[in-house]
């Protein structure tokens, strides 16, 4: 059985977390003890409803302002499928927590409120989750309640978001008019919306069919540690621990070790349960090779026939993360990429993207908080590195202040696709 890995966004009061909860509560995916005190907390809420809610909003400053703060990751099951759901804030100041959340997702699910329509946050989550090179979105047009289950308020929304996802690139794209309260179209068919003749959100999920891109991209491993036990019965082993980001090796294969480029043939393959002639993706591995190469921690074992990129100058997307500081020109910080930390500089800030058109900015000196740009970075070493489009493992990063230690950006190698395609 397959994993589906679900980031749900939407701005705030759109019902994410309402909606992850009748998920949770209609597929009886929900522990007795959790039902319980979502139950006595409704209760001492006086709330008219049962507030799902309750079932992913974790925090108390989360539950006592009715708003979802951090990232709450629930995991459940159908006969069918396994689910990993990430609820992601709405609030524009805590934008950073969503793309977290988002950075790992195979599928985007963004909630809208039908009263509302397409606002600003419902573009920069779609912008954010294209960028993440996430390649499914489902649309959920929530609170079809509150406007008598009109087609003719639906519609106007699906056609806003339609146009939206094709200047994006993305071309999976699914929309479902909702009631999160009620239960309509969750999981159970709606009969107060005979106009819409798909399936509810829970089949949508369950059939959707999706490619992992890191299974299909060329074979990387970055190097996390070199295992030189210096025993007497493993006097003369060597052994190169890591996980591989994409692709698969096997005993015997050829691979390239980068920066050097130099190529050599894998002798063993060793998990934590014993020896194993095949790995793939996700496998913690050590991998024996057949020649004595020098290999350190941040080097990358690779396909000889696909080697990555080994630079450093690049350009990259950048969405910036710091509510104390600005990305300027010339700042230096730390850069953290797979398993290698470099210094780097910013050499500039080429534009900011309009979250609104999608359009090149006026030339910028600086980046503030949840503002997103494409930045030119230069490093005191080389990386080893992907076009994030074309694999997301290598292709990300994330910028550290050295004075503080705060994650204060996270950065996506190259130039977004649609971006190019929509400024010639």
């Amino acid at each position: 059985m397959d994993m589906l890995r679900i980031a749900t966004a939407g701005s705030v009061d759109d019902g994410k977390s309402t909606l992850i909860g009748r998920l949770l509560y209609d597929s009886k995916a929900i522990y007795e003890d959790v039902l319980k005190y979502a139950e006595q907390h409704s209760r001492r809420q006086s709330s008219e409803y049962f507030n799902l809610a309750l079932l992913t909003d974790g925090l108390r400053s989360e539950r006592e302002q009715g708003i979802t703060i951090d990232v709450a990751y629930r995991y459940f099951a159908t006969p069918k499928r396994k689910f990993i759901l990430a609820d992601t804030p709405g609030h524009v100041q805590y934008t950073r927590n969503m793309v977290t959340g988002a950075s790992t997702a195979d599928i985007a699910l963004i909630i809208v409120d039908a009263r509302q329509g397409v606002v600003e946050q419902s573009r920069r989550h779609a912008l954010i989750g294209a960028l993440l090179g996430i390649k499914h979105f489902v649309f959920c047009i929530n609170k079809m309640d509150l406007v008598d289950f009109r087609e003719d308020v639906f519609r106007p929304i699906q056609d806003d978001l339609h146009d939206l996802l094709i200047t994006l690139g993305i071309k999976s794209h699914h929309f479902i008019p909702i009631s999160a309260l009620d239960g309509d179209n969750v999981v159970n068919y709606s009969t107060r919306m005979p106009w819409y003749v798909d399936d509810p959100l829970i089949i949508h999920l369950e059939e959707l069919e999706f490619d992992e891109q890191s299974a299909s991209a060329p074979f990387r491993m970055p190097v996390q540690h070199v295992i030189r036990p210096m025993s007497s019965e493993l006097h003369d082993y060597r052994g190169y621990a890591g996980t591989i980001q994409s692709g698969h090796i096997e005993t015997g294969q050829e691979i390239a070790v980068m920066p050097s480029s130099i190529k050599t043939k894998i002798t063993g393959i060793e998990r934590p349960n014993g020896a194993v002639s095949f790995a793939s993706r996700s496998d913690a591995v050590t991998i024996r090779i057949a020649d004595n190469i020098d290999i350190s921690r941040g080097d990358m074992l690779s396909s000889p026939s696909e080697k990555p990129t080994v630079d450093n100058y690049f350009e990259a997307t950048v969405c910036w993360m710091s509510d104390s500081s600005t990305l300027k020109t010339g700042s230096m910080m730390r850069i953290k990429h797979t398993t290698h930390v470099a210094k780097a500089l910013i050499a500039g800030i080429e534009f900011k993207i309009d979250v609104n058109d999608l359009s090149e900015s006026n030339p910028s000196d600086e980046l503030a908080l949840n503002e997103i740009g494409q930045v030119s970075i230069k490093t005191t070493k080389p990386l080893i590195f992907d076009r994030y489009n074309d694999n997301r493992a290598t292709g990300s990063f994330i910028l550290i202040d050295e004075s503080t230690n705060e994650t204060v950006g996270a950065g996506m190698i190259g130039t977004p696709a649609w971006f190019s395609d929509l400024s010639s």
